[in-house]
């Protein structure tokens, strides 16, 4: 069974994909805490801070997803050069670090597919939303250098999701009020669900997706492309 590395697995997101890609794939994940998903190979690593224990690595990896990510909303004069240095960190360079710690495995596949995440706010410019677009931008760019560099055997894209019903995204969707109002802003008249977004993933790590890079796929409920009137 092909092997891949799964990156923030813990939680949301990550979790899953992860729970999603089981019965498909030997799972190594990489996180502060195991996400408790059968089979899984768990190394400690805090992707804000820590060096990649590369040693903790198979021979060959088939797959890298890294999922960690942060909502940071504030208006741009409230944000200083921290809060723009920790988004960039955790979102661009913990990504850097795995990729660079993996690639030596992902290479020796010969077929491979690396998979990061963005946002549906690099593609529509969205206010309070300065540091954590800065950052996720970044990721796009990556994605792209990456693609040309590593192909034809390494594959590289990304996914940009709208809101997301996961833990980071509490803060936003306490009451009712505020859910119905976030389901609302969508064409689709709903927030996103952790399985629409694991499903995206499993198609770009599958061999479905096998003529895709540099690519970023957008499951937003229609929020970046679409208008509705009425």
């Amino acid at each position: 069974m092909p092997e891949i590395l799964i990156v923030g697995a813990s939680s949301g997101i990550g979790r899953a994909v992860t729970h999603t890609l089981t019965e498909s794939y030997s799972i190594r994940t990489a996180s502060r805490q195991p996400s408790g998903a059968a089979g899984e190979r768990h190394i400690h690593w805090d992707a804000a801070k820590d060096p990649f224990p590369i040693e903790a690595l198979p021979k060959v990896l088939s797959g890298l997803v890294y999922c960690p990510g942060s909502i940071r909303l504030a208006p741009f004069e409230r944000l200083d050069d921290a809060a723009f240095r920790e988004d960039f960190e955790l979102n661009l360079l913990g990504a850097v670090r795995a990729i660079r710690a993996a690639l030596p495995a992902l290479k020796a596949s010969g077929d491979a597919s690396v998979v990061l995440f963005s946002s549906v706010a690099v593609a529509l410019g969205m206010p309070m939303h300065a540091s954590i677009a800065a950052a996720k931008g970044a990721v796009e760019g990556l994605v792209r250098a990456l693609a040309a560099e590593l192909a034809p055997g390494v594959r590289v894209n990304a996914i940009a999701p709208s809101l997301t019903e996961t833990p980071l995204a509490g803060s936003l969707l306490r009451t009712e009020r505020q859910r119905q109002g976030a389901a609302e802003r969508h064409p689709l008249a709903r927030i996103g669900r952790p399985e629409d977004i694991a499903a995206a993933a499993a198609y770009l790590l599958s061999s479905e997706s096998s003529w895709m890079t540099g690519q970023v796929l957008r499951p937003d409920g229609g929020m970046s492309s679409l208008r509705r009137f009425g």
